[in-house]
């Protein structure tokens, strides 16, 4: 039932056994024209302008309608589990970027599998007995947020690092359960997948929960201007 999990908890784990080394971009110095609000760039030698002030993408939420007492329940239950597993989604890609640029470090194939092996039994110890505390649902949204901050599911991911046959198993064995490793992120054509979203979005901007940036090409304000155009068409239709 859930031995899927414990690959979700392998490419978390690496990040504990390697450290990961940061590039940074070579800037010598920044000068400001502050009498015509003029930046200037200069790197290896090279004065560039920069006229345009760079900000972070600020998302506007307005305050959340329900239509009745139940829809709004649905939310709450969904934003509480949302919460709860996105964290572990947000480790995964950053332990996945730790173990890829190991396994570039490694040669022979079979070093990475023993590599492979010795990472499974670490994650083992750290991290399965609280990946089963998930329920059904939880366990089926976690799939789909690792495949928001990864932008691949979690049956490309174990069949990419053991073997097509693996995912093929461990797949039908978790859809026993009705949790496909197959799943998508899809904000755009799943309606579910868009609140999520929203409850994302809404908590990055409170601090709940800490962004980090999806690897999936969307637009919130293009989900938000969809869904808010199609359940006024619903409400029309009633």
């Amino acid at each position: 039932m859930l031995k899927y999990l414990l690959y979700i908890s392998m490419i978390m784990s690496s990040g504990f056994l390697f450290a990961q080394e940061k590039k940074r971009a070579e800037v010598d110095s920044t000068i400001v024209d502050t009498a015509g609000f003029v930046q200037y760039y200069i790197v290896e030698g090279d004065t560039i302008p920069h006229e345009a002030i760079d900000l972070d993408e600020v998302v506007i939420l307005g305050r959340l309608k329900f239509d009745d007492k139940l829809a709004r329940r649905k939310y709450l239950i969904l934003r509480r589990k949302t919460r709860k597993v996105y964290p572990y989604a947000k480790l995964a890609s950053e332990r996945l970027t730790t173990l890829n640029e190991r396994l570039e470090q490694i040669g022979p194939k079979r070093s990475k599998k023993k590599y492979i092996k010795r990472l499974q039994k670490f994650m083992e110890e750290e991290f399965t007995a609280e990946l089963k505390k998930l329920t059904r649902t939880e366990g089926q949204i976690l799939v789909k947020l690792i495949h928001r901050q990864t932008g691949k599911t979690m049956f490309k991911l174990v069949k990419e690092y053991r073997s097509g046959w693996r995912a093929f198993w461990y797949n039908n064995t978790a859809s026993l359960f009705k949790i496909s490793l197959k799943r998508e992120y899809d904000p755009i054509n799943i309606e579910e997948d868009y609140w999520i979203e929203d409850i994302l979005q809404r908590s990055f901007q409170v601090n709940i929960l800490e962004e980090q940036k999806t690897a999936l090409d969307f637009s919130f304000y293009d989900l938000r201007n969809k869904w808010t155009d199609s359940t006024k068409t619903k409400a029309i239709k009633k």
